[in-house]
Parts: C-alpha cells; sequence; structure tokens
C-alpha cells in the first residue's frame, strides 16, 4: 500500500515534467516516423527496380542498419559526425530513428509492393499505363493498405525506441523518469509511473491504427 501511495504521489507532483517530455517524445516520433516512411519508399523503390546499382545501394543501406544497434547509429550520429556537422540532440535522435526506422520500413513496402499479383501490372501495361503509371495508380495504392498493420506496429517500435535518446540529454520521458529517480531515491516507484506514461501512449496509437484499419478495410486488401 505504501508504494502505491508512494506512486500516486509521483504521479502528481511531477506531472508537469512528464507532460512536458510526452510532448518532446511524441514530436521525436512524429519526425523520425515522417523521415523513416520516406527513406523506406525510396529504398524500397530503389531494391525493386532494374538498376543493378540501385539494388546494390538499397541492400547495403538495409544490411548496415539493420545489422547495427539503434544505439550506436544514435551515438555516431550524435558523436561521432561533429568533424563535419554538429547537430542538436533533438535533431541527432530523431534522424538516427528515422534512418534507423527507414530500413526496415523498407522492406515492409517492398513485400507488401511485390505481394500484388504482377497479372495486374500486365493488365496495367497493355492498357497503355507506363511503367510509373502503373505502380502510382495500380500497385501502390494496394500496396500502401497492405503495409499498414507492419507499419503501425513500426511507428509504436519507435516510440518505444525513442527512450534511448536521453543517453545524448534529449528531456524525453525516460530522461525525465531518471532524473526524478535519481532526485528521489524513488526508483521502482517512478519507472512504474514512466511506464505507464509509455503504456498510455502506445494504447492510443494502437487504438487510432484499428481506427483506420477499419475505416480503410484493410483486410480486404
Amino acid at each position: 500500500m505504501e508504494s502505491i501511495q508512494t506512486i500516486f504521489d509521483i504521479f502528481l507532483t511531477t506531472w508537469p515534467g512528464f507532460l512536458k517530455a510526452v510532448v518532446i517524445t511524441l514530436e521525436l516520433t512524429a519526425v523520425s516516423v515522417v523521415l523513416g516512411t520516406l527513406l523506406g519508399l525510396v529504398f524500397a523503390l530503389m531494391k525493386i527496380s532494374k538498376s543493378k546499382i540501385f539494388q546494390a545501394i538499397a541492400n547495403f543501406y538495409i544490411t548496415v542498419i539493420r545489422g547495427t544497434p539503434l544505439i550506436v547509429q544514435i551515438m555516431f550520429l550524435y558523436f561521432g559526425i561533429t568533424e563535419i556537422v554538429v547537430l542538436d540532440a533533438f535533431w541527432a535522435g530523431a534522424i538516427a530513428l528515422g534512418v534507423h526506422n527507414g530500413a526496415y520500413i523498407a522492406e515492409i513496402f517492398r513485400g507488401a509492393i511485390q505481394g500484388i499479383d504482377y497479372g495486374q501490372t500486365e493488365a496495367s501495361r497493355a492498357l497503355g499505363m507506363t511503367g510509373t503509371q502503373t505502380m502510382r495508380r495500380i500497385v501502390f495504392p494496394q500496396a500502401l493498405r497492405r503495409s499498414i498493420p507492419p507499419l503501425g506496429n513500426q511507428f509504436i517500435i519507435t516510440l518505444k525506441d525513442s527512450s534511448l535518446v536521453y543517453l545524448i540529454g534529449v528531456s524525453e520521458l525516460f530522461a525525465i523518469a531518471t532524473r526524478e529517480a535519481a532526485a528521489s531515491f524513488k526508483q521502482f516507484e517512478t519507472y512504474i509511473v514512466v511506464g505507464a506514461y509509455y503504456l498510455v501512449l502506445v494504447l492510443i496509437f494502437s487504438a487510432l491504427l484499428r481506427w483506420y484499419e477499419n475505416r480503410l478495410d484493410v483486410d480486404k486488401a
């Protein structure tokens, strides 16, 4: 009972700081999701293109990014390239998260695009559409609908992975929790509170995703 009361007290006394951290966490997630989606689309198209050079570049990017830990990529971007460009901690973290997710999203898009029946492409070309028109009007809209469930999962992973950027000084949720725990010596209770914040954010995001999937009737895609 004492721990429950302590958790409640921590929540009441720290919510302004955590609320600001929630905003920063959502901003980090939003920037990295947009960047990751754009990179994922570009590298997916490069990987399925007929150009061997584009395929090699895409394979190199996907292999390197998926084969190295996210924390290494964050540290490399924030500390490793300072001789070339100095990035603010927020942008270093957001770009690292975006680049990291881009590799996974590229494979999601590639699988969805290649999952579309090739007969539709042949039919579109027989009707006189160019390759670009076929991709834009026929293939990609269907592939995008099929991609929504795995993309949603990847976005939720991004939200939780954003906690790693506390290591470079970004004041997101986990950073605030670490500071509060160190100041109050109530590590157990403080980490329960921050876990609850993450859980609520994930549940809200999951509910929005299910609503969007139902609206698009993704299961029939």
